[in-house]
């Protein structure tokens, strides 16, 4: 465990709230902030915390402030202005974010707090909401490396890994590597099952062989039979996803990266918005496939 701090998290939505409960658990003293009054000052209420009405008041006094919130607009309103956390934070304290984002808002967010004094990590996070209640997310930074290493020790209260990528930015550009790759893998996995019930086999029985090797993944594992009954309410959902492909794709079109699956993933999304899935999980790619 590492040594107590006092920290601040900002945003205490499905991902935030359970990681800030993981943070006090671990004998960190916490102030939160959220939007939404009532969810921080029952967060506050629940684990003993301080409730704060502003960024900036609370990150007062904070060694660490954390962030986990929606977007680039987001971000900059919690961190940035004449009540964000950036105006609060002490000499020397660590802005850590964990929203999905792009790189451009990590660098920018960076060379801001090193006018201040501060340092600033990019660090999205993998594993979903099971893995933010679990404490087993896996995190992605972009950073200094001594800020880094102020900053892994209480990263450790939520993480079951967590790695510098490179520079500020580098965290943003490895989650859009995970979502890049996490789009292909579902399209794939839903024509396949697709494709099984098409060609007459019992798809369940098929994966359940198949899993065994080459083709086997994380969402061949946790979401095969949920995907075959055409439920969709259980992870990451379709609006978010495509939120982060338009990251992707936009930072593509500045690196000169070739996306070809997943600019046409994407389009398959919003097929899938235009049948009333915006909030379905990632996973109901097979629907449109599968509708009549």
């Amino acid at each position: 465990m590492s040594q107590s701090a006092s920290v601040a998290f900002l945003g205490l939505g499905v991902m935030g709230y359970p990681m800030a409960g993981h943070l006090v658990r671990a004998g960190h003293k916490a102030a939160v902030y959220n939007r939404t009054v009532a969810r921080a000052e029952k967060f506050a209420a629940q684990h003993g915390a301080a409730f704060a009405p502003t960024p900036r008041e609370a990150a007062a006094g904070a060694d660490f402030v954390f962030s986990c919130v929606g977007n680039d607009d987001d971000l900059r309103a919690v961190a940035l202005g004449p009540d964000g956390a950036f105006v609060g934070m002490k000499e020397g304290a660590v802005f850590v974010d964990h929203t999905t984002a792009s790189a451009e808002v990590a660098r920018e967010l960076y060379a801001e707090a090193g006018k201040r004094g501060l340092g600033a990590i990019d660090a999205p996070i993998s594993g979903g909401q099971a893995g933010a209640e679990s404490g087993k997310l896996t995190v992605m930074c972009g950073a200094e490396p001594e800020i880094y290493a102020k900053a892994e020790p209480v990263m450790a209260a939520y993480s079951r890994a967590c790695r510098l990528m490179g520079p500020p930015g580098s965290g943003q550009l490895a989650k859009m590597v995970n979502q890049i790759a996490i789009a292909g893998l579902i399209q794939s996995l839903s024509e396949a099952l697709h494709f099984a019930r098409s060609a007459g086999l019992d798809a369940e029985t098929v994966i359940d062989l198949i899993k065994n090797g080459a083709a086997q993944s994380w969402q061949m594992e946790n979401r095969t039979r949920t995907m075959l009954a055409g439920e969709f309410e259980h992870g990451f959902a379709v609006e978010w996803m495509r939120k982060d492909l338009a990251i992707c794709l936009a930072e593509a079109r500045r690196n000169g990266a070739r996306l070809p699956v997943a600019a046409l993933v994407d389009q398959f999304y919003a097929e899938v918005e235009s049948m009333g899935g915006k909030r379905w999980d990632t996973s109901s790619l097979i629907a449109r496939l599968e509708r009549k």
